[in-house]
């Protein structure tokens, strides 16, 4: 297969389903034409080539990290291949790179630089929990963490409830799995008792996805355990404004 000169984005599944069941099998395809491959962890990046193809060449790609240890001044050259006109892969850890992913930055300079980019088909738990959850998927918002301390944690999820309240706005946020039962907790503790809380757990995984939309105090009564398992947060206000 022919590849454009261009920025690959390449999505990477998100749960251990089978990968014909989440990515497009043309993706692989494209990425047996690459030789040139940005990703976050080299070695998490090899081993889910192996395991998409286990006849892949490895070792006939380059690799270069992009993570929170690379130096900015490093990036701009991971797209010396590109522009010698090689086609060049971006690769998340998991999902859709370059969404809540540092693959952002190599292809902000492809754009700044007028390099063509190619995003590829492939799962994002941001738009699947949306999806599912029944909240606004015409305005909503991806906040990323909350606030670590508990005191400036609560300030911003009231901020983000009055949003919710005033504009309709579905907010969406994640957490680090093994802290899952405690965000819960202090969810339905701290949001209005009818504020509407979506979790949505291990999306794609056909034996332990789970996506469910309660009340706050729903959320009370009906405690379950999510810890160790990759989550998305959504609230909604009921009555705000949809368009």
């Amino acid at each position: 297969m022919k590849l454009e000169k261009a920025l690959y984005l390449v999505p990477v599944d998100i749960s251990g389903a089978p990968l014909e069941d989440a990515i497009p099998v043309g993706n692989l395809a494209i990425v047996r034409g690459l030789r040139h491959l940005i990703v976050e962890n080299v070695r998490t990046a090899r081993r889910f080539l192996r395991r998409w193809d286990p006849a892949f060449d490895i070792d006939a790609v380059t690799f270069y990290e992009l993570n929170g240890h690379t130096r900015a001044e490093d990036v701009t050259g991971y797209l010396d291949g590109l522009r010698r006109g090689e086609p060049t892969g971006v690769m998340s850890e998991a999902g859709c790179p370059a969404v809540a992913d540092p693959g952002s930055d190599v292809v902000a300079i492809a754009q700044r630089e007028g390099l063509k980019v190619v995003p590829m088909v492939g799962p994002s738990s941001i738009l699947m929990s949306l999806m599912a959850s029944g909240f606004n998927g015409q305005g909503f918002a991806f906040n990323g963490y909350l606030p670590i301390g508990e005191n400036e944690r609560r300030q911003a999820l009231r901020e983000l409830e009055n949003i919710c309240s005033r504009k309709g706005q579905t907010q969406i946020f994640i957490e680090t799995p093994y802290r899952n039962n405690k965000m819960i907790k202090f969810l339905a503790d701290t949001l209005r008792p009818d504020t509407l809380l979506c979790v949505a757990c291990d999306i794609t995984d056909p034996e332990k996805e789970t996506i469910r939309t309660r009340r706050a105090s729903e959320w009370k009564k009906n405690m379950e355990n999510y810890d160790k398992r990759p989550a998305i947060f959504l609230i909604h206000r009921e009555g705000g404004e949809r368009r």
